[in-house]
């Protein structure tokens, strides 16, 4: 009798339980549609929104006041519902602030104007040899190196100046050759004197010394290599006493008369310096001494720790005041770009991943707005979207308004 008992009791709790999950099921239902049915009231702007009773304008992501959507729904950037915004009540994000709070923030304001902008870049550089002032002294024939007049790297050297002394003794029996034939009096013997005279030269033996050998006379063994421009000696190939062959390199020279500095520019600014821009130098080790030179490349690379690209300038040096090695400071005046919306560079917030402003929209009310901006110059920077020409930008106190702006749009997500 008790099992009975038992046993009706169990089914009586497992109706009881199915019959309140069928009422518990049946309710949700009901508060969905009718969540559906009211979200389905206010589909499109112009309707009026439930809890203020105001005319719903438009929908947006407080996070980014500047995108607008006309349907209620989820914000594409942040997993959460876009707000309302209703005819005569502040955007989200939008913030209030009285005149004279205004006066002790120090808020001040300036227009976005229209103008041509003249960036201005500066970069650091380093000065370098210019590769194209290189000079490479090579042997004219097989011989032997008998005397070194510039034993060591770096030396300076002068345009005629000597670098050594080589003995060639195949030049010799070509010389010999050439005064026997030049003397001869038979019929085409100045055919025989030219071509002994061509083969001197493919010999390598130097003009001058072929015109000194027809003024003496007498043979030449030895002669001396010099220095075809000025500059520094780089490489030294050459040791005294050691065989050299025809085409060995002895001596490489750079010249100074023309020094290159490569400027690291940031990748973001490089589109504003140009080949043929005009560029101003200035070094820590000559205080007051400016050098002024073009761009003469722009190299097509990025280097991948600095993320910069390199100017290549080419700077006069007759004083050879610049030595490669130095740190200079450069300063690029590109030319000036097509007119556009510029704004004074202070009212730009860097947020990191965006640029931001505040817009004035008058009667005391701020609004934060994403800004693209572009050249940056004489204290203005280029906004190539987000404002319009006319509007009003805070340029003092901009941070505080933006955090203000920042919390109102947290509070109206939490609402």
């Amino acid at each position: 009798m008790n099992r009975k008992w038992a046993t009706a009791a169990v089914a009586g709790a497992l109706l009881l339980g199915f019959a309140g999950y069928g009422l518990y099921r049946a309710g949700v239902s009901a508060g969905h549609s009718q969540a559906l049915s009211g979200q389905g009231a206010a589909q499109k702007p112009g309707d009026i929104d439930p809890r203020t009773g105001k005319r719903v304008l438009y929908w947006q992501d407080p996070m980014v006041p500047g995108q607008r959507f006309d349907h209620p729904g989820k914000s594409p950037f942040m997993d959460m519902p876009l707000v309302p915004v209703v005819e005569g009540g502040a955007e989200g994000g939008t913030v209030s602030i009285s005149p004279r709070l205004q006066q002790n923030l120090g808020v001040r304001l300036a227009e976005v104007t229209r103008g041509r902008l003249q960036p201005e870049v500066t970069a650091s550089a380093t000065v370098v040899y210019d590769e194209r002032d290189v000079a490479v002294v090579q042997a004219r024939a097989t011989g032997f190196v008998e005397r070194l007049r510039v034993r060591a790297t770096q030396d300076t050297v002068h345009q005629g100046e000597a670098l050594a002394d080589l003995y060639v003794p195949d030049w010799v029996a070509a010389q010999v050759e050439y005064l026997a034939v030049r003397d001869l009096r038979s019929p085409g013997a100045a055919d025989l004197a030219e071509g002994s005279r061509q083969r001197l030269r493919l010999a390598g033996m130097p003009e001058d010394l072929i015109r000194n050998l027809e003024k003496t006379g007498r043979p030449q063994s030895r002669f001396t290599l010099t220095a075809p421009i000025s500059g520094v000696v780089t490489e030294l190939m050459a040791r005294e006493g050691m065989t050299v062959t025809t085409g060995s390199p002895l001596f490489r020279i750079n010249g100074l008369a023309t020094v290159w500095i490569n400027a690291e520019v940031p990748e973001t600014l490089g589109r504003d310096v140009r080949q043929g821009d005009p560029v101003k130098a200035q070094t820590a080790a000559l205080p007051g001494a400016v050098f002024n030179g073009t761009v003469g490349a722009v190299l097509p690379t990025v280097n991948l720790v600095t993320r910069t690209i390199t100017a290549r300038v080419a700077l006069p040096n007759p004083k050879l005041q610049l030595l490669p090695g130095m740190f200079v400071t450069v300063q690029f005046a590109p030319t000036a770009n097509r007119d556009a919306l510029l704004v004074p560079s202070e009212a730009i917030i860097e947020t990191g991943s965006r640029r931001v402003v505040i817009v004035s929209e008058g009667d005391g009310r701020f609004r934060p707005v994403n800004v693209e901006t572009g050249s940056q110059g004489g204290g203005l920077t280029e906004i190539r979207s987000g404002v319009t020409f006319g509007q009003k930008v805070v340029v003092s106190g901009q941070f505080l308004i933006d955090s203000e702006a920042s919390l109102k749009a947290t509070e109206a997500r939490l609402q």
